[in-house]
């Protein structure tokens, strides 16, 4: 029987719902800004980040959870002692940043909450020594400083073998025309930046597969990938504030940008606004993505609704500005192409994939 991120223990229609209920209740206290000189702007609740609106700024805000990749992390670490910690660190800041550069944020701090169950998990100097490392260079390579963070043992709450890592960021949007706003229009293009693999998302999926392997994380993920399995689904999440921060600087608009994380390619119909996204060049598939549909076995259509499938972050610019944020792309080091375009068919909104037979309606996707 075909595994599905639903049957690993993720219903996204459950944990949706108590989003959409945090949105109705957070929306109520939108006033308490005012006496800070601030005002929530129209549009933001249900987007990745959150701003607050001043005169002649906005202020950014995120706050994020690693997820379960760690695990992996830990079973690679204790079957053959080598530590992806390093790694870990860079996925925790690149699932926060990657986040808040979506309205154009720059992120100025970044935080780690990393929670225990026993302090003792701290002891472990190479692993606490490459998490410590990671997060720094993930820090460096996002232009933000370390703000701080908070290290609670919640002996009794948390499993005392293993760490939660979560983290929060504040950006900025100077001046105030660089903001993201979804302005996006019938006939604009989508460029893809390729992913290093599954980042964060559909790790639980990952685990349960690994169950099931006689060499569990040590099996060779093959499709002429040297990596066994732990190694290629550790490998460091993509960091793309740079991809963002050189469209500002040559004066690029980017109508709409998604980070594609959980719910897979049905991120790309984030908007509230209904559009068809037609992607007509999704590229081969990478290794890890191909093994994963026959280790599971994973169907298509459960595979593109969970994992990125190569693909960590969409722009959606002018036809006209194409080649220029492509060039911007490939110039600070991302694996850029043009893969489709958007276009206006009445009400209908959906994520269309021709060659692979793929459509996803609106109502796949409920997140605000």
């Amino acid at each position: 029987m075909a595994l599905s991120y639903e049957t690993s223990g993720v219903r996204y229609d459950e944990l949706d719902a108590f989003k959409r209920a945090c949105q109705r209740a957070a929306r109520a206290t939108a006033g308490e800004l005012e006496v800070h000189g601030y005002r929530e702007p129209a549009t933001t609740r249900g987007e990745s980040a959150y701003l607050i609106e001043a005169t002649d700024h906005f202020l950014a805000h995120v706050e994020e959870g690693l997820g379960t990749k760690n695990l992996v992390a830990d079973a690679v670490y204790a079957a053959s002692g080598r530590s992806f910690y390093r790694e870990i660190g860079i996925d925790l800041v690149a699932t926060i940043v990657n986040d808040l550069v979506t309205c154009g944020a720059l992120p100025m701090a970044v935080a780690m909450h990393a929670a225990v169950g026993d302090s003792a998990w701290f002891a472990d100097e190479q692993r606490t020594n490459g998490l410590v490392a990671g997060f720094a260079e993930g820090c460096r390579s996002a232009g933000a400083v370390w703000g701080g963070g908070e290290t609670p043992t919640l002996r009794g709450v948390v499993d005392p073998k293993t760490i939660v890592l979560a983290g929060s960021a504040i950006g900025k949007i100077s001046p105030k025309a660089l903001r993201i706003t979804g302005e996006v229009h019938d006939g604009d293009a989508i460029i893809f930046l390729a992913s290093s693999g599954v980042h964060t998302n559909g790790l639980t999926l990952c685990r349960k597969i690994a169950e099931h392997l006689p060499q569990g994380y040590a099996t060779p993920i093959g499709h002429g990938d040297p990596r066994d399995f732990g190694a290629a689904l550790l490998a460091p999440s993509v960091i793309y504030v740079a991809f963002v921060r050189e469209c500002q600087q040559r004066g690029l608009k980017l109508n709409y940008v998604s980070h594609i994380t959980g719910h897979g390619w049905r991120k790309l119909m984030r908007l509230d606004e209904p559009f068809v996204y037609e992607i007509t060049v999704p590229r081969s598939v990478p290794a890890i993505f191909q093994f994963l549909a026959e280790a599971g076995p994973i169907d298509v259509r459960e595979m593109y609704a969970t994992f990125n499938m190569g693909i960590g972050f969409a722009a959606y610019v002018d036809p006209s500005e194409v080649e220029a944020t492509l060039t911007a792309a490939r110039a600070t080091g991302y694996d850029a192409w043009l893969a489709g375009g958007v276009k206006k068919d009445g009400a209908l909104k959906a994520v269309v994939v021709p060659a692979l037979g793929l459509t996803f309606e609106g109502d796949t996707l409920q997140v605000r």
